[in-house]
């Protein structure tokens, strides 16, 4: 019997850092239970070069990034999302589409390291802190018993890991 495998959508404004980020990291870490997205509400259809070079220090697969619009997952022939998360504050401000089968939602809002300035290494380190906070997110969303978890237990997890 093959276990259910739950698609992850991740949202940003841009979609060129947090979310993207964030759909590697998933995919890495979900391991085969996970299947993670990203998109943006206004994406500027190239990837952040910091962001793929974090996600390379971080030995995470970074083939097939691309910034994208959230209209691809509204459409009726899209994956059926089962979690939505938003990683910046702009994109939790926005009404979202309505997504195929009502998946659940949480805000899980991170500092934009786009907006970071300072030097090249200083920048980096900004990219490379959001990772390691997505990461932990992550981590803990990927140990929830998920399967087993009621609708409010399962949003109240959600909720409390954004707060991470």
């Amino acid at each position: 019997m093959s276990q259910k495998v739950f698609n992850v959508l991740f949202i940003c404004s841009g979609n060129t850092a947090r979310s993207i980020i964030a759909e590697a990291l998933l995919n890495q870490l979900g391991k085969g239970r996970f299947k993670a997205y990203s998109a943006g509400s206004f994406p500027k259809g190239t990837v952040n070069p910091n962001a793929l070079k974090v996600l390379e220090k971080l030995n995470v697969a970074v083939e097939g990034a691309r910034s994208k619009s959230w209209s691809e997952f509204a459409s009726a022939d899209a994956p059926a999302l089962d979690f939505v998360f938003t990683v910046c504050d702009t994109a939790a401000g926005e009404p979202c589409p309505a997504w195929p089968g009502q998946p659940m939602t949480a805000h899980w809002g991170i500092e934009d390291p786009v907006a970071a300035t300072g030097t090249p290494e200083e920048v980096l380190r900004k990219f490379m802190d959001t990772a390691v906070v997505l990461r932990r997110r992550i981590e803990l969303f990927v140990s929830l018993p998920v399967a087993k978890l009621d609708a409010i237990g399962l949003k109240k997890e959600l909720d409390a890991i954004g707060k991470q």
